[in-house]
C-alpha cells in the first residue's frame, strides 16, 4: 500500500456517520488534527466518527478506536459498533456470528443476525454519579440544573459514554440547537455529556434528538437511544422492548432486566469506500486491503 494514501470505508445507520479504517493489517496513528480532517463535510470525507480497527487483546478480538469530528476520542457508539462489526465481516478480518469488541471504556459482543441486521450488547446501564461521571452529591433517578438561570430537570447515566436524557412535549419542538451545547459543556458534567431530548409517544415507544459531545445534533445516537429506554424503564414509564425514533430512522432497544446487558439491534449500510492523502506528519505500515 502507498504509505501516503488511506483506505476507507464510508458507513451509516439511522443517518449516523462513519469512517471506519483498517488497522489490522496496517497501523495508522490517528491525531486530532487528523480526525477533524476526516470528518470535515467540505474538505474532508465528512462523518460524525472515524472508527479503527485494531487487533484486540484476546485471539479472535478486536479492538474499536473512535474519535468524534472534532478529534476528542471516546469509548462508545451503538451505530458505530454494530456498522464495525460489518466492517469486520465485509473486510474478511473477522467470519464470526458473534464479535467480541473491546473499546476503552468497555466490551462488548456483537451478533451479526439471519434479517442483515446487527445487534450490540451495550453492557449493563452506569447509574452511580461518580462513574457516568456526574458531580453531585447524591445518587437520583432525576437532577436539576441551572443553565443561564433557567432550571432544566434530566435523567443520567452512563452507557460506555456519559448521557443526561430530558423530557420534551414535542421532540420535533426542542430547542436542541440553543440547550444541546450548554448541557454538553456544564461544569456538572466533567467529562462533557451527550444530550438526548425524548419525547414519549407510549410504553414501547419514544421519540428522541440527540446532541453528541465532541459532535453536535446527529441523525441518529445508538448510545443515546439506549439512553434514553434504560432511564425510561428505572423511570417506569417504558416497557422492556422499545421502539425509538430519531431523525435518521427508528431502531429496538431492549433490556431484559438489571442483570442483563442492554441490546441496540437495527440496519448498517455501507454508503463507500475510497482513498485520502495522509498528511506529512502521518504514515501507514502495513499491507493494507
Amino acid at each position: 500500500m502507498n504509505n501516503n494514501v488511506l483506505a476507507f470505508t464510508k458507513m451509516q445507520s439511522l443517518g449516523n456517520d462513519f469512517v471506519l479504517i483498517d488497522g489490522v493489517r496496517q497501523h495508522i496513528r490517528m491525531s486530532a488534527n487528523f480526525a477533524r480532517r476526516i470528518a470535515d463535510r467540505h474538505y474532508g470525507i465528512g462523518c460524525d466518527q472515524i472508527i479503527i480497527a485494531e487487533p484486540g487483546k484476546q485471539p479472535n478480538t478486536f479492538k474499536m478506536a473512535v474519535f468524534n469530528a472534532d478529534g476528542s476520542e471516546v469509548g462508545q457508539c451503538g451505530n458505530g459498533v454494530r456498522c464495525f462489526a460489518r466492517f469486520l465481516q465485509d473486510q474478511g478480518l473477522s467470519h464470526e456470528s458473534i464479535i467480541a469488541v473491546e473499546t476503552i471504556t468497555t466490551n462488548m459482543d456483537i451478533t451479526m443476525n439471519p434479517d442483515q441486521t446487527v445487534t450490540a450488547s451495550m453492557g449493563l446501564p452506569e447509574f452511580d454519579p461518580k462513574r457516568i461521571p456526574l458531580s453531585v452529591d447524591a445518587e437520583r433517578r432525576e437532577y436539576t440544573i441551572l443553565v443561564e438561570g433557567r432550571e432544566v430537570e434530566f435523567a443520567a447515566v452512563s452507557i460506555g459514554n456519559p448521557h443526561c436524557v430530558i423530557n420534551v412535549p414535542d421532540y420535533r419542538q426542542a430547542n436542541v440547537e440553543w440547550l444541546g451545547p450548554r448541557i454538553e459543556s456544564h461544569p456538572v458534567f466533567p467529562e462533557r455529556v451527550n444530550v438526548g431530548f425524548r419525547q414519549i409517544v407510549s410504553r414501547n415507544e419514544v421519540n428522541l434528538r440527540v446532541f453528541e459531545r465532541g459532535v453536535g445534533e446527529t441523525l441518529g445516537c445508538g448510545s443515546g437511544a439506549c439512553a434514553a429506554v434504560a432511564c425510561g424503564i428505572r423511570e417506569g414509564i417504558l416497557g422492556r422492548q422499545v421502539t425509538v425514533n430519531l431523525p435518521g430512522g427508528s431502531i429496538t432497544v431492549d433490556w431484559a432486566s438489571e442483570r442483563n446487558p442492554v441490546r441496540l439491534t437495527g440496519a448498517v449500510e455501507t454508503v463507500f469506500r475510497g482513498q485520502i492523502d495522509l498528511p506529512d506528519d502521518i504514515r501507514c505500515t502495513g499491507s493494507g486491503t
